[in-house]
């Protein structure tokens, strides 16, 4: 036997209808504007901003990677001295489909050596140019790579001219730090921002292990 309750009004059966008719046009506006995007290209991606997560976001995207049997890359510019989640996990279990390269020695206040942060920071552009030019390599993340753009210890118009010029066709590459310069920006395909609205390090409490690292 069915109880009134169990029949829908006909408020109810309206709003039912106002909806799905609301989501049909929806449906119909978006498989319009995907129809019109078939190409593919290796995209410039930025990931900057004083919040949480550059680094993070950029290794979600070596992990799809990886996923989808991807060659790809990593090269980590300013922490290459930490023992961080992401490196254990990657050299541990996906070798041979990334590449882990920690040519960074830490945060430029913790070495206090400029002339050895600018020869570490040029060591790491080498390796990515190496790993970026290798058209087997699909994606490439260049891990804080805007710390050491911001203190010059990298020429801004060389790496834009590399990334220009001589990037394959299809290869993504990831450039993550804060400060990204505006003409970083500007040549980028995809640009986020992360924007700080709480962070526990302001409560006294340290970075966590898998949180942080």
């Amino acid at each position: 036997m069915t109880h009134n309750s169990d029949i829908p009004s006909t408020t109810e059966t309206d709003d039912l209808a106002r909806h799905s008719a609301k989501m049909a046009k929806k449906k119909a506006a978006r498989d319009k504007i995907m129809a019109g995007k078939s190409g593919e290209k290796g995209l410039v991606i930025v990931h900057t901003g004083a919040g949480k997560g550059k680094s993070s976001s950029g290794f979600g995207m070596i992990l799809r990677c990886i996923a989808h049997g991807m060659p790809c890359a990593v090269v980590q510019f300013i922490k290459g001295a930490w023992d961080t989640g992401e490196r254990r996990l990657i050299e541990g279990n996906f070798s041979t489909l990334c590449q882990f390269h920690a040519m960074g020695e830490g945060f430029t206040w913790e070495t206090q050596d400029k002339a050895r942060d600018i020869a570490a920071a040029r060591a790491g552009w080498e390796k990515a140019k190496e790993l970026i030019r290798d058209p087997a390599i699909r994606f490439v993340l260049l891990d804080e790579i805007n710390i050491a753009l911001r203190y010059d210890y990298l020429d801004l118009d060389e790496v834009l001219a590399f990334l220009r010029d001589e990037k394959p066709p299809l290869t993504h590459v990831c450039l993550t730090g804060r400060n990204a310069k505006e003409a970083l920006i500007e040549a980028a395909d995809l640009v986020t921002e992360m924007t700080l609205v709480k962070h526990p390090f302001r409560s006294g409490i340290k970075g966590q292990p898998g949180v942080e690292f």
